[in-house]
């Protein structure tokens, strides 16, 4: 069978090779490192395994949401050694940034302005500048704050934790599910190790992601409360429906990158695509519940390609939260169990902007691995087709549709 990006996604774009970076929590082992340090050792991991030469790169599209403005991407690119002729676009869409920016680096190979693009996120949590307004008038004090604003009218822009414990109460999302979905993820993280330092470039002497760790669920019993649900609910306990500390993504350092370029530059410069970059889509919804908006881009993304969720063979979310991930899975109709087969952003941590971009990783390291033959069967020949997906604070969503190139086309 032939490729589906080849005839039912003709403006489809060979992906030649992807990475990312460990990650390791706030204040953790990545923790010294800026933006472009964390970055730049991935960037170079992707042009030895192409064979590329830094001069063959025309643009870097890096998402980034901590980082205070500037221009990261730039950064990055003369931190890697690229030409001084290279583009350099930094993108903030939060949560969404990395992702979003493998979508832009698409559009500029498609328009023609661009041949060989990287694309990805990174966040150097650790290293984030301390926030300030300025002051108005003299005499005013500038306040420090945590987060912007994410929608103009306050009343539409609740805090994060608080928006997702009360989306779980009011939903019925109990605590004891949540938990168990984590611990769950952890699990799957721990036992995937050897599988997943095949994508990971060793930064700073980590070579593993830093945070999965065993647990029981009589442990995630016993683990505080972080949030609870402020609606209210028949005859139930919020209690019963909180967010705790092991249900919410902790604050994490790491970068994530993919290389892509036209096919005309493949056949110039005679490179063999990995997989084919088919379509994305990026959605906003209510901003009072953001943790919905990867199932809306999810849907949207489906529509747009004429799939349905069976039709995907390996699916990642980012989820920020483990509520987040039963509601995807409830509104799409999806098994839980088929959902980060190798552990999630729960047993990883969240770098903000670089989290979509690990996603999309995750998703072309599992196509690759379900192409492995078993000794049970023999590897299909039909295409398969990942997903990666995630959701931004202020009601944002986007997904990115992949393609494995199988072995016989």
């Amino acid at each position: 069978m032939a490729d589906l990006g080849a005839d039912a996604f003709p403006r489809s774009l060979p992906i030649l090779a992807w990475a990312r970076s460990p990650v390791a929590p706030l204040g953790g082992a990545l923790s010294s490192l800026s933006i472009h340090e964390l970055a730049a050792p991935v960037l170079l991991g992707l042009l030895r395994q192409t064979g590329l030469e830094p001069g063959a790169v025309d643009a870097v599209v890096l998402g980034n949401a901590m980082g205070a403005g500037g221009n990261p991407a730039r950064m990055l690119a003369l931190a890697a050694g690229l030409p001084e002729h290279c583009a350099a676009h930094s993108v903030d869409t939060q949560c969404c940034s990395g992702l979003d920016a493998i979508a832009l680096a698409a559009g500029l190979l498609q328009s023609g302005q661009a041949e060989v693009v990287i694309a990805g996120g990174a966040e150097a949590w650790s290293r984030a500048p301390i926030r300030q307004t300025r002051p108005r008038h003299a005499g005013e004090t500038p306040q420090s704050y945590e987060r912007p604003a994410f929608a103009p009218d306050v009343a539409r822009d609740p805090d994060m934790l608080q928006s997702a414990a009360d989306y779980a109460l009011a939903q019925g999302f109990g605590r004891s599910a949540q938990e168990a979905y984590a611990v769950q993820s952890h699990a799957r993280a721990l036992q995937a190790q050897a599988e997943l330092s095949q994508e990971i470039i060793p930064v700073a002497g980590l070579a593993h992601d830093d945070y999965p760790r065993a647990l029981r669920i009589e442990r995630a019993a016993r683990m505080p409360m972080v949030a609870m649900g402020s609606g209210q609910a028949a005859d139930q306990d919020p209690r019963d429906f909180a967010l705790s500390a092991l249900t919410i993504a902790a604050k994490a350092d790491g970068a994530a990158l993919v290389l892509m370029a036209t096919h005309q530059a493949c056949r110039r410069l005679k490179l063999t695509p990995r997989a084919h970059w088919l379509a994305s889509a990026s959605v906003g919804g209510p901003p009072e519940t953001p943790l919905l908006s990867a199932a809306a881009a999810t849907r949207k993304l489906l529509e747009r390609a004429a799939l349905s969720i069976s039709d995907i063979s390996a699916i990642e979310l980012h989820d920020a939260f483990a509520v987040q991930a039963l509601a995807f899975c409830q509104e799409l109709g999806l098994p839980l169990a088929s959902l980060n087969p190798m552990g999630s952003g729960l047993a990883r941590g969240h770098p903000i902007a670089a989290s979509g971009a690990i996603a999309l990783v995750r998703t072309l390291a599992q196509l690759q691995h379900l192409q492995i033959p078993s000794q049970a069967k023999e590897p299909s020949s039909a295409p398969l087709l990942g997903l990666a997906a995630i959701a931004g604070a202020g009601g944002i969503g986007a997904a990115c549709l992949v393609q494995a190139v199988t072995r016989n086309s």
